[in-house]
């Protein structure tokens, strides 16, 4: 069976997930997107609409509402967030499919591996994005700046595992095929839990509050403190530029932080509603690394 004859599911249409699928139907692939509610509804009513160099266009997708346990995929993708990751694969748990890749933030992987066994393929997205009146923004990962990622536990380049490098050449995403996913997963989510620091009460801060001194010393000192906890725990940090940025000095920091903060896509993803809805998993996540990471 070639690549494009497989078939692949999406489960979830919120932005990682509608821009995986919008980039897998471009390239001709096989893929089904599974959505809910208002989503769901919409998706039916006008295909996946996204924006291309300001136009904003449609394609159309297979959707479906509910995964049968029939109903088999090559490959499942489950791009949501860790606060919400247990819960889909539980749904997923009793279906036949074979090989499921979650794209999502974690410190570990035995839960997960209690409901699907070793059909676990552990991935991060290497796209990002908003959803806005019903539009999707996509970026993708490129060479200079990550690309999916995804690896077996045990750090063995499978079958599997060069399959899915396949789809992702065929779709012409950049990908890295990671040989110690975990330490790749706790190294990011040293660097991901630090835009707590953005949340206040109602939301998240302004821009201009965002970018001053009192709000981004805080990001550089707890980011380089969580990645130098990494390095004592026997924990590798990987990527080499999540190691080099712990090793930046604070000041470095800061003005990294206030470039990102002045381009408006990186401004939705950290203040918008993307940053937002995903308080719950962040807060989740800083718990776990502070009991895990001594």
């Amino acid at each position: 069976m070639s690549i494009k004859q497989k078939r692949i599911l999406v489960f979830g249409a919120g932005v990682v997930g509608s821009i995986y699928a919008l980039r897998f139907a471009q390239s001709g692939l096989d893929v089904t997107l599974l959505a809910r509610g208002n989503r769901l509804e919409a998706l039916k009513k006008d295909g996946l609409l996204y924006n291309d160099n300001g136009t904003v266009k449609t394609i159309e997708i297979k959707i479906i509402e509910k995964l049968e346990d029939d109903d088999i995929y090559d490959f499942i993708f489950v791009p949501v967030r860790y606060d919400q990751a247990e819960e889909a694969l539980s749904t997923i748990m009793n279906n036949k499919s074979k090989n499921i890749i979650t794209l999502t933030n974690t410190m570990g992987y035995e839960p997960w591996l209690e409901v699907v066994g070793e059909r676990l393929l552990p991935g991060f997205p290497g796209a990002g994005g908003d959803i806005k009146d019903g539009v999707l923004y996509a970026q993708f990962g490129t060479e200079k700046h990550q690309g999916t990622i995804f690896g077996e536990i045990n750090g063995q380049v499978t079958e599997r595992v060069k399959e899915l490098a396949q789809i992702f050449e065929t779709a012409a995403l950049h990908y890295e095929i990671q040989k110690d996913i975990k330490a790749f997963h706790i190294s990011h989510t040293a660097t991901a839990i630090v835009i707590k620091h953005f949340y206040v009460s109602d939301g998240m801060m302004d821009v201009e509050t965002a970018k001053s001194e009192s709000a981004l010393l805080k990001i550089a000192k707890e980011l380089k403190e969580n990645l130098q906890k990494v390095e004592q725990s026997g924990i590798p940090v990987i990527p080499p530029e999540t190691k080099l940025m712990g090793q930046l000095p604070e000041n470095n920091i800061i003005e990294m932080y206030r470039t990102m903060l002045s381009n408006d896509f990186t401004i939705d993803v950290l203040l918008g509603n993307h940053a937002v809805s995903a308080k719950k998993e962040i807060m989740m996540l800083d718990e776990m690394f502070n009991k895990q990471i001594l």
